[in-house]
């Protein structure tokens, strides 16, 4: 099974911008994106693409994708989307930062580690989830040997905290090293405890504490145990001839005894 997608190569065009400052608010309501092009030792080019073609071209690469940017008819860079500013009310894209690479010098990238495979039993029959800790690692490659994702097989756990590590992702290490401590957990099996659970148990847990409150407070002495003295058990009886407990201070008057 192929755990990582090798990014096929992906072209987009864009043409010099002469735009600049406030007065692409223009090119934006034209359909248009403005952005820079830079790289190591390079001088920056400003140019703008097409907004619907761009989002296109980011759905597909994302990050890790390595792109022909074709600039007018001659220039072509290699470039990776190293970063798309949006719009903090609208959400929509307004400005790209593409970042040219050395096809020949390695880069650092995150890429994203996915889930696939067939879900352990027992996720299914309620007794375990399975716990993604590890989102996305940092790998180092040269650019055209980039991967779109690591796949991570979940079927491999099978029992309550199976763990999948960095160490054991499968990837082709001759072409990828990853940034990232080799023993650090990517997913495991955990036990399930559902948002449900938790609030059954508080309430079961609130009950229980409720109950043993009611049964200190009215509790009668278990067989063999004798009531602290001056107190009278609720809804106990005195025998013949006994004194009824009385508060600090008070002096006990002898019950009457009936005349015969």
């Amino acid at each position: 099974m192929v755990s990582y997608h090798v990014m096929d190569r992906l072209s987009l065009h864009a043409e010099e911008r002469q735009i600049v400052g406030k007065k692409v608010k223009r090119l934006r309501r034209d359909g248009k994106l403005p952005g820079h092009v830079f790289g190591k030792g390079l001088d920056s080019e400003i140019v703008v693409v097409d907004q619907k073609e761009f989002l296109k071209t980011f759905t597909t690469a994302g990050e890790t994708g390595l792109i022909d940017l074709k600039i007018g008819a001659e220039k072509m860079r290699p470039v990776l989307i190293r970063d798309v500013q949006y719009d903090p009310v609208t959400s929509a894209p307004i400005h790209i930062d593409f970042y040219q690479v050395n096809l020949s010098e390695k880069v650092k990238v995150s890429v994203p580690l996915v889930l696939v495979g067939e879900q352990p039993e027992s996720v299914h029959l309620g007794e375990a989830i399975v716990l993604q800790t590890l989102n996305e690692v940092e790998v180092e490659a040269l650019p055209t040997d980039l991967v779109e994702a690591i796949e991570v097989d979940q079927s491999r756990l099978k029992n309550i905290d199976d763990a999948i590590s960095v160490a054991q992702l499968d990837y082709d290490r001759e072409k990828l090293t990853i940034q990232a401590d080799s023993e650090e957990i990517v997913v495991k099996l955990a036990p399930a405890v559902t948002a449900e659970m938790e609030k059954l148990m508080e309430e079961q847990a609130a009950e229980t504490a409720a109950a043993a409150v009611e049964t200190a407070e009215g509790a009668v002495p278990a067989e063999g145990e004798v009531p602290a003295e001056g107190e009278l058990v609720e809804g106990a009886t005195l025998a013949e001839g006994e004194e009824k407990p009385t508060e600090a201070g008070e002096k006990a008057t002898p019950e009457e005894k009936p005349q015969k």
